[in-house]
């Protein structure tokens, strides 16, 4: 399995925009992409401006795959709009070791 982890900072005055279009990016990439497996959105708790995006997809061609899709390029528009030029940052790795509870703790 394949992770992407992003990081990124919302310019300020475009949280709302930027919420909305991340959520349709998620929702898209997890519903219509069968090589994600998922897709997490996490705002940071004493900076709310600052995101970080955490994809699990399959192998390494379902990366390609996401980066192709008819929503990532609307979704580039909206970093484009949105994002602080030169904040964002990806890295993807080849998960090793993964614990997970169905609980809400």
């Amino acid at each position: 399995m394949i992770s992407l982890t992003v990081s990124l900072q919302v310019m300020a005055g475009h949280l709302e925009p930027f919420i909305e279009a991340i959520r349709t990016n998620a929702e898209r990439s997890f519903t219509d992409e069968p090589g994600c497996l998922s897709f997490d959105v996490s705002q940071d708790l004493t900076d709310d401006h600052h995101f970080t995006l955490y994809e699990l997809y399959a192998y390494e061609a379902a990366v390609e795959a996401h980066r192709s899709a008819p929503h990532f390029k609307v979704w580039r528009a909206a970093v484009a709009d949105h994002v602080v030029p030169g904040s964002q940052a990806n890295t993807l790795a080849r998960r090793l070791v993964h614990h997970s509870s169905e609980e809400n703790r």
